[in-house]
């Protein structure tokens, strides 16, 4: 008997750690909040920007890999004008889409910074994976800041790095 309740308090405290599985990072803002109501004006600026994210980096060898937990930035760094953030799509290693996060223009009101985190366990990316923004502004104003940070911790020790978008168009 006495072994029979070790036995269940340790399988108790296993299932008790087990994680659900489900992925937190697919939808975590509520972008419908964000999305414009109107069309945006024909005389604002266009552009587009690639940010290189990173949701497993290799370690000793092509065959080992660490997941990561990603947190893509997008800032507004202008002080009095608003941006329109029109499309965030997220693209694997093989440049597969994976999702498109919104289609339709978000705003991000001044000095404001709206984030996207993909969960450590969220492996769909691989050691090569991307985002691709498109955007609207006013004329002479700040293009839109794209940055991720990539963090992993074990015990004692962590891993992080940064990226910075790239305009592409």
């Amino acid at each position: 008997m006495k072994h029979l309740t070790i036995l269940l308090l340790i399988y108790f405290s296993i299932q008790s750690c087990q994680d659900n599985g489900q992925v937190s990072s697919i939808h975590p803002v509520n972008w419908d909040r964000r999305t414009l109501k109107h069309s945006l004006s024909d005389s604002l600026s266009t552009g587009s920007t690639y940010l290189s994210v990173y949701s497993q980096i290799y370690s000793e060898s092509e065959h080992r890999t660490h997941d990561l937990t990603v947190t893509v930035s997008m800032r507004n760094t202008n002080t009095t004008d608003t941006i329109f953030i029109n499309k965030a799509d997220y693209f694997n290693t093989k440049g597969h889409s994976i999702r498109t996060y919104f289609n339709r223009p978000i705003y991000i009101a001044p000095m404001e910074t709206v984030e996207i985190v993909i969960d450590e366990k969220d492996q769909e990316g691989g050691t090569g994976a991307n985002f691709l923004f498109d955007w609207t502004i006013n004329p002479n104003t700040h293009e839109p800041l794209f940055e991720s940070v990539m963090i992993s911790t074990s015990g004692q020790q962590g891993i992080s790095f940064t990226t910075q978008g790239k305009r592409i168009e």
